[in-house]
Order: C-alpha cells, then structure tokens, then sequence
C-alpha cells in the first residue's frame, strides 16, 4: 500500500470497528486517538505500570505492548466498555467507599485488572489481589484500600458483604 497503512477490523467495547492503521500504532494509541477512548493511560510504555491495561479476548493486557494491526478479528474492552455494560459498577462502588483511588491515573488499569481477577469467581484472599496487582503501579495510595475494595467487592457479588 503506497500510504503504508494496514486495514484492521476488530470489535472494542461491543462495537465493529474497521480502520486503516499505521504498523506501528499501538493498542493503547489507537484507542486513544482513533477511537477517542482517553480512560486507557499511557504511562511507562514498557508494560511495567499497568495504566493501560485492557481486556483482549477477556484477557488483561498492556495496550502499550501490542500493535494494533495485531488485532484483526480481536475483541477489545476497556474501562469505557465495562462502565457501559455495568461490570464494573460494584468495583467502583468499593472503590469509592474504601478511597481507593486518589490521583485516578492508575484506576482504569485496576479495574481492568481486579475485573479481571474477579471474573474467575470465588474470593480471592489479600495475597490473591496483591499478586494480580503486581503489574499495576500506584504511586499515591499504597494499595492497603485498594486490596480492601477488590476484597469487599468480591464478597459482595458472593453475597456474603462485610
């Protein structure tokens, strides 16, 4: 192709989406000025902060890490998505209630992330959500409240609360 541009088709947040992107157009930047979906962070662009992640395939990944023209075929939700849909809402209830989040750069990437984690079911223990955040970086909280609020919302979707 003489603009050297590559045709991508794949479906973020429910929706099909065809463009034409650059080889090296990231994830995290194609959803971000393609699409408009400014939730997902770039940070580090190393895959060492965790502000960018999103699901791919149901899977948690760093969108700095991976190319979009990738993705063909690919389902993508970020933050944005799992508002819409409510899969989120008790996430960000707890969250909120435990102050669980301050400056707010890394909280997409830790719902995407406790999301994640809490959609294999059960209730993880403290060191289960500590390990599943080992690739989130926090430079404002400390993490004690956000291991609080996956904890307290886990319990609560099992219908045991606290």
């Amino acid at each position: 192709m003489a603009s050297g541009l590559v045709p991508l088709n794949l479906t973020v947040n429910g929706a099909p989406v065809g463009r034409m992107v650059a080889p090296r157009t990231t994830l995290a930047d194609f959803l971000r000025t393609e699409l408009e979906l400014t939730a997902t962070h770039v940070g580090c662009e190393m895959g060492a902060c965790g502000a960018c992640l999103v699901l791919l395939d149901g899977a948690p990944v760093h969108s700095c890490l991976v190319f979009a023209v990738q993705l063909e075929g690919a389902q993508v939700e970020t933050v944005e998505g799992l508002v819409a849909r409510g899969a989120i809402a008790g996430l960000q209830s707890a969250f909120h209630e435990r102050n669980a989040l301050q400056c707010g750069f890394c909280t997409p990437g830790m719902l995407v992330n406790a999301h994640a984690l809490l959609e294999r079911g059960g209730v993880p223990d403290r060191a289960e959500i500590r390990d599943a955040l080992s690739g989130n970086y926090c430079r404002c909280t400390g993490y004690e409240a956000i291991v609080d609020a996956i904890e307290a919302a886990a319990r609560a979707a099992q219908g045991s609360g606290r």
